[in-house]
Formats: C-alpha cells, structure tokens, sequence
C-alpha cells in the first residue's frame, strides 16, 4: 500500500483540544520537499463541537470525510466512557476494511475497542485509564505503559503529547526517517521516541546538576555515534557510577542506555540510507556498528526488511 495522503481525524463532541492541535500540526504543510497531505477534521454534525476546555471548534465535514480517507484518527473524548454513535463506529469499521489506516490516541483508543478494531491485538492509550480499557475490553491486549503500539493497519498511543509521537511514527513508518525527522524539526520535537519507552517519568525534567551533566553526556553521544560508546564511558563522562548512571538514566529517559542508543544508531542509519548513496559498510561504521552484518542483523530485526530493501523502498519517496 502506497503512503497515506488523505487523512481525516474524527471529532466528537467534548474532543480533547491537544488532541486537535496534534493532528492538525503534524498534517500541517511544512515546507519545500516534504508530503502535503489532505487533512481533514470531521464529525458527526458539522458546525460547532464542544471541546474539554470549554471553547467550541467549527468542524466542516461530516463522517461522510473519512470514507475517502487513506488515514482514519480517532481522537480522544471527555465522554469516552460511553461509546460514540453507531455511524462512528461503522464508519471506522468500513475503513479498515477498505485498506485504510486506523489510529487512535489516548481514550480515543476506546472508539477502536468499541468498534471491535481492537480485538485480539494489543493496544496503547492513556497509562491512568488502561485498566478500564482492559475491563471493558478482556479480548484487547492493553499495553498500560507503552507510548505507541503498531499493529500493522490499526496503531494506538497513549495520552496527551504521546499523540505527537504516534503520528511522527506513523510518518517515519511511510515516508521514512528523512520526512519524519524534518517535520520533527519543524515543530522542535525529538524525532523519535520508540514505542516501548515508559509513558511515566519519574524524573521528567533536571532536577540537579546531575541531570544536565546527563544532558551533557547523551548530547555528546548523538555526536559521536561512530565511536563503541560503552555505558561506562558515559557514566564517567556524567561523573557517575556505572549503576547511578544506568538508574538516572532510566529515571530521566523512560528507557536504558543500550536501548537508548540501539534506537539512536538506527534511527541514523535509517536516514542516511535514504539521503545518502553512501555503501551499507560505511554507514554501519558512522553509526557505531562493527560491521555491516551487525547492522543488518539489527536493522532487519527493527524494520523488518535489511538495509538495502529499506532504501529501494524510501529512496524515491516523495
């Protein structure tokens, strides 16, 4: 299936104003070279739609908008508890059947429940209403601390600015590296988070000195990914023990070091297989693997397909 461009997020009455601002920036233009998509919000009755802080969003389309759409989004709701109108839950229905791609964050992941789109697959939303969503839906695999899980045409994640790294994913998924990393930039987010990192930070901003000398230390990662980078030349580097600095990190990152820099060295190396010509040896060097057999080992395992199969795939991508 080609790359969506056509994409419509449902809102309903009560809809969660982030959630609104999330999809409408991250499918907005951004600039020379990269996708335009046609985005469109819809909803049950076009008009004015009540929103959870209180200022109302004029909506144009009807729910006849998403039977042309490439992406369906569903978007979370002060009234999730109760299950949207059947003509919602048809028209989400039909979408996937018809191909399309369904997603859904935070309690939006309850549309999909409802809809039966979730059945017998796991599933991300919002960390505070997991277990409700498991209650209601035993046949849904409720994963209560990831930041998005893909499930092939049906992606979930979790609560409030998660919806950012659901759709920058869902960007990075069809477009490539490249694309989701410009329009990243462009609304000066990270570019990438990967799915399994923990929704609840414990220490989500420094606190100390000890956090900017974390700060400091994966700064200079990101720099020097050719070099091996074990954790205890970060640890003395953040002037930390080995532990401490495995514990501060998990503690500030929702994930540990090897899996920080795994993603780290993929995620480059994604890039520089569609903005580059440069031969699968060199790039496995310039991200810090020893080989181009260790790259392709880890590349397959992340993407699924080997390095040059990934780069026929996104070089002409537009």
């Amino acid at each position: 299936m080609p790359p969506f461009v056509n994409v419509a997020a449902y809102v309903p009455p009560g809809v969660g104003m982030l959630a609104v601002g999330v999809v409408t920036e991250v499918f907005a233009p951004h600039g020379a070279g990269l996708p335009v998509f046609d985005f469109a919000l819809c909803t049950d009755r076009p008009g004015p739609v009540p929103t959870d802080v209180g200022v109302p969003v004029t909506i144009e389309h009807g729910l006849d908008r998403l039977a042309s759409a490439d992406l369906l989004i569903a978007l979370p709701w002060t009234e999730f508890r109760t299950p949207p109108a059947p003509a919602v839950l048809d028209a989400l229905k039909a979408g996937h059947e018809r191909g399309a791609l369904v997603a859904a964050h935070c309690v939006g992941a309850f549309a999909l429940a409802a809809a039966g789109l979730l059945d017998d697959r796991r599933a991300a939303t919002h960390w505070r209403f997991a277990e409700l969503l498991a209650g209601r839906h035993p046949e849904v695999t409720v994963e209560p601390d990831a930041l998005y899980v893909d499930e092939g045409p049906i992606i979930t994640g979790a609560g409030a600015a998660a919806g950012f790294d659901m759709c920058l994913h869902l960007l990075r998924r069809e477009y490539g590296a490249a694309v989701a990393n410009a329009v990243a930039r462009d609304m000066v987010l990270p570019s990438h988070r990967e799915g399994g990192q923990a929704q609840f930070l414990t220490a989500p901003v420094p606190e100390d000195s000890r956090d900017e000398r974390l700060a400091e230390v994966l700064a200079w990662a990101r720099e020097n990914l050719h070099e091996p980078l074990p954790v205890a030349e970060l640890a003395r580097r953040a002037l930390m023990s080995k532990r401490s600095f495995a514990r501060r990190f998990t503690a500030a990152t929702g994930t540990t070091p090897h899996a920080w820099l795994r993603s780290l060295r993929l995620s480059s190396a994604e890039e520089l297989l569609e903005t580059t010509d440069l031969p699968v040896e060199e790039i496995a060097r310039r991200v810090g693997y020893g080989s181009a057999a260790v790259l392709r080992e880890q590349f397959t395992r992340r993407r699924g397909v080997p390095p040059r199969s990934y780069r026929r795939a996104f070089t002409n991508t537009p």
